[in-house]
């Protein structure tokens, strides 16, 4: 009996620690990529074709953007990327597509946020400061003294 808990135990262990292979984003059909003529096709005919972008370009230019990603993760740790797809196609100032490049995971750059704060001016008080700092409702007209012994 003691050996059918163990197994169950074990088997419970293994199926925790199974990766979780999870697909985001665009997904690709290269037939109607391929179809994508220069010159020819508009924004309104891409948007037909292939559906809304994932982004859009903000500076230089116009171009759209269809992300795709695939990312692994076991159990309780962070998920890491396998692959990423990018597909950017972009459009000259009559909104027809001068070209379509593939960008993949291998292309890509990695990005260092910047986790520091701006300080505000004052001071941040706990709850307990606040609790004790608290003006008092007025009773009959006068303000009551602070028991916190702030200003009223």
């Amino acid at each position: 009996m003691s050996y059918k808990i163990l197994l169950i135990g074990a088997a419970a262990l293994l199926i925790a620690c199974t990766p979780v292979v999870s697909q985001r984003g665009y997904m690709e059909d290269k037939e109607l990529v391929s179809g994508i003529k220069n010159g020819a096709d508009t924004k309104t005919s891409i948007q037909s074709k292939l559906g809304y972008a994932s982004t859009t370009a903000t500076f230089g230019g116009d171009a759209w953007y269809y992300i795709s990603q695939t990312e692994k993760q076991v159990a309780f740790f962070t998920p890491t990327v396998q692959q990423r797809s990018i597909l950017a196609i972009y459009f000259d100032k009559d909104g027809k597509v001068t070209s379509t490049r593939h960008y993949s995971l291998a292309q890509s750059h990695v990005i260092t946020l910047e986790d520091r704060t701006t300080p505000s001016r004052g001071r941040e008080l706990t709850f307990l400061q606040q609790l004790l700092n608290a003006t008092p409702a007025q009773s009959n007209g006068m303000i009551q003294g602070n028991p916190g012994g702030g200003a009223p």
